[in-house]
């Protein structure tokens, strides 16, 4: 993430309230840019295909379809994610640049082979779709999981603005091949996404090999048994299996949930309030990102540096000093930001609901969903500074607390009746946030012990 702070900084030392808000701005449209484009796709595919008259079956039976490729594709290259990033880090570090795209294309034949392995598991029970049904799906499943993949990997860039410009180009191919494709059914929507897609794809891909020119073409060097992070590995996976928890037993219960195309199901009750939620996630991430890159790394930095020069002990704890109080003055300023940004669409819940055509019946399950997703920005800025300090087992207990009590509190919200329903994401991503800063906490005062003593 290093060429993000290079950007920020650049636009905070013009010291005035135009700089502050350029900074703000650049730093939302990075770190939740992507996303946000992604869901505003998908949801103006829907919106755009009732103004036009489409059939409501497939088109319902499209986005449900869409949503479950989401939740498995980053599930199933969840494991990889991390465990790239931090080998690709590590090589950059090393000044080995000539290794990070034929291990990139190690690591997509690798998500690619696993997602056609996980789709021979799963492929009897869609045996009652069409073969075209079937072939777009895992079309999509394989596509969308390695773009997770490149999505890891061109964060790292400076090109942020290829990469938005990447993203609203493949999603607004996405929204005009699957409407163009709309006389075609469910097979035509899914072939126009799948296309949008596939330009994605390759944008994302071309970014990476023009910024990591080599000589080679293959290699699986990040599956070294030495440079294996099998922590990370499942750190990643958990994360993504808390995020999709709540949302896997809302579409398996008989009560929320209904049979849509095949397997497949959804919830009507639970699934537009949380992602429409997910959609308040911008000024959370824009103070994170701009915080923890224009202020962490920068202390962080220093007080490595400080110690492999050999600088006094009392410039090192200054920095380790500066170091904490960074990590306290950003988690102090994106619960003031998201928390007031919060505050406001809970007031206006009504209002939203409507304007996007949902029941204001919705209204306390909305209000519920975006108070979990502000702590959800809260515990991903946790995790980000333990990752910074290495603390891989205590990344992994935070993101297991999180998935395991999204589960089990979601279970006994259904049990108490849909007045509850929300709350067992809310509190599982609250309890996940404190104890990550509990550990952060704890990592800090023992941090010039570990350092000295501990780590190789």
């Amino acid at each position: 993430m290093a060429g993000i702070g290079f950007e920020l900084r650049k636009y905070l030392a013009e010291d005035s309230y135009l700089g502050l808000l350029k900074a703000y701005g650049y730093a939302g449209l990075i770190s939740a840019g992507p996303w946000v484009l992604s869901i505003l796709g998908v949801m103006g595919i829907g919106l755009l295909g009732l103004a036009l008259r489409v059939d409501a079956g497939p088109l319902v039976q499209f986005l449900v379809s869409v949503t479950w490729l989401m939740a498995l594709s980053l599930i199933v290259s969840g494991w990889l994610q991390l465990m790239l990033t931090r080998y690709i880090a590590d090589r950059l570090y090393e000044k080995w640049r000539e290794a990070v795209v034929p291990n990139l294309l190690g690591a997509l034949l690798a998500t690619a082979g696993v997602c056609l392995l996980a789709a021979a598991v799963a492929a009897p029970a869609f045996t009652g779709t069409s073969l075209a049904y079937r072939l777009l799906m895992l079309a999509g499943f394989v596509l969308m999981s390695m773009i997770w993949v490149l999505v890891i990997m061109v964060s790292g860039l400076r090109a942020h603005n290829r990469i938005l410009a990447s993203f609203a180009l493949g999603y607004g191919i996405t929204l005009a091949a699957a409407l163009a494709l709309r006389q075609a059914g469910l097979e035509g929507l899914l072939l126009g996404f799948l296309c949008g897609q596939a330009v994605l794809f390759f944008l994302l891909l071309g970014l990476v090999v023009w910024d990591y020119p080599t000589d080679r073409l293959l290699q699986f060097d990040f599956l070294r048994r030495r440079r294996v992070y099998p922590l990370l590995a499942v750190t990643g996976l958990c994360y993504n299996l808390g995020i999709w928890a709540d949302k896997f037993l809302f579409w398996f219960h008989p009560v929320t949930s209904q049979a849509v195309v095949g397997p497949l199901r959804a919830s009507l009750v639970y699934d537009p309030p949380i992602f429409l939620a997910y959609l308040s996630v911008i000024p959370g991430m824009a103070v994170f990102l701009l915080r923890m890159e224009a202020d962490f790394v920068e202390h962080y930095d220093a007080f490595y540096r400080a110690i492999r020069e050999g600088d006094s002990l009392d410039h090192i704890e200054a920095g380790k000093a500066r170091m904490m109080d960074t990590v306290r003055r950003g988690l102090l300023e994106i619960l003031k930001v998201q928390g007031f940004f919060a505050l406001m669409l809970i007031l206006a819940a009504d209002r939203v609901l409507a304007w996007v055509g949902l029941p204001v019946s919705f209204g306390s399950l909305f209000a519920v969903d975006v108070l979990g997703v502000a702590a959800q920005v809260v515990l991903l800025a946790l995790l980000n500074v333990l990752f910074y300090l290495d603390e891989r087992r205590h990344a992994l207990s935070v993101t297991l607390v999180f998935a395991l009590g999204n589960a089990g509190l979601t279970a006994v919200s259904q049990a108490l009746g849909p007045a509850y329903y929300g709350y067992g994401f809310a509190l599982a991503a609250t309890l996940a946030a404190v104890w990550a800063l509990h550990l952060v906490n704890r990592v800090f005062e023992r941090l010039e012990y570990e350092t000295f003593m501990l780590k190789n």
